[in-house]
């Protein structure tokens, strides 16, 4: 790709995330939205290969629709309440719409088909983009509008997603599918909390992206995107395999890693919110996603003779 195009892609999407973070009307959350979209398809399709094309299509499909009901439901809200503010959410179909245009564009269940697709056709530096800076902007809004979403709709969507998450990624032999679905089992974990503690949600999505971009980047200089092309790599740089190891057993969550301190918080966050019965569900469900980064740290640090 042209340096230059990939330099205005690479500013829009700033630009776009920029703006919708840092916006208090529906409308110009909408236009960021827009603008993050029409940036990060020429990415995804860069390599013009046919599944490349399918990706960005799917992509380009599924994020209009999320965008035109933003908008449909910011409309509705200022049309009952004559109050176009973020924050003023009141309506309680705006709200419905809102969460559910939000979990599409995030991917949460049962929004979720469109992801794995389209990781798997993007290149491993797209699939990283899509997974964490993309996340962002609909992330801002979740957290904005967190007072006024369905609290009953958001908790089925998040153990639905954390099941599903888990469940899918454990037959899967390449590394972008698995990446996608651990990225939707770690958004219900984000979506389950948000209403009751936003801060947390905030904290779990800084974290995840700073772990998920690690593989992403490990992944795309040892060049793997399949497990068995993972097997092969450890021979020729062991130090980078055993941060991946590390990375991997902490996206996991596992103990004395700092992926566990986000689930650690919101266990102990549901439990005083009195939703225990939903703490055990979740921590169970994850439990799934984790013989699945094993297998993945496993083939990371064999040595194949």
């Amino acid at each position: 790709m042209n340096p230059q195009a990939k330099l205005v892609f690479t500013i829009s999407l700033l630009l776009g995330t920029t703006i919708t973070i840092s916006s208090n009307h529906w409308v110009m959350a909408w236009t960021g939205l827009e603008i993050n979209t029409l940036a990060i398809l020429p990415l995804i399709s860069k390599s013009h290969h046919p599944r490349a094309i399918e990706a960005a299509t799917k992509y380009f499909l599924v994020q209009a629709a999320a965008s035109a009901l933003v908008l449909f439901s910011s409309m509705t809200n200022a049309w009952h309440t004559g109050q176009w503010d973020i924050t003023q959410l009141t309506h309680p179909v705006s709200c419905l719409i809102l969460t559910s245009a939000i979990a599409m564009k995030l991917g949460l269940v049962p929004f979720h088909f469109w992801f794995p697709e389209v990781l798997q056709g993007s290149p491993l530096t797209t699939g990283l983009l899509l997974s964490t800076i993309m996340k962002l902007p609909p992330m801002a809004l979740l957290f904005m509008t967190s007072p006024s979403l369905n609290p009953t709709l958001l908790t089925t969507m998040a153990i639905l997603s954390t099941a599903l998450g888990g469940w899918m990624g454990l037959n899967q032999t390449q590394t972008r599918k698995i990446l996608a679905f651990s990225s939707i089992s770690h958004l219900g974990w984000m979506a389950i909390i948000v209403i009751y503690n936003p801060k947390l949600t905030l904290l779990n999505f800084y974290l995840y992206a700073l772990m998920t971009s690690t593989v992403f980047l490990t992944l795309n200089s040892i060049k793997a995107l399949k497990l068995s092309t993972l097997m092969t790599t450890w021979t020729k740089a062991p130090a980078l395999n055993t941060m991946l190891l590390l990375t991997l057993l902490s996206l996991a969550g596992l103990p004395p890693l700092t992926g566990f301190l986000p689930k650690w918080l919101i266990i102990q966050e549901l439990t005083k919110q009195d939703m225990a019965p939903a703490a055990t569900i979740i921590s169970l469900l994850s439990l799934l996603g984790l013989f699945f980064y094993l297998r993945l740290a496993y083939c990371a640090t064999i040595t194949l003779p």
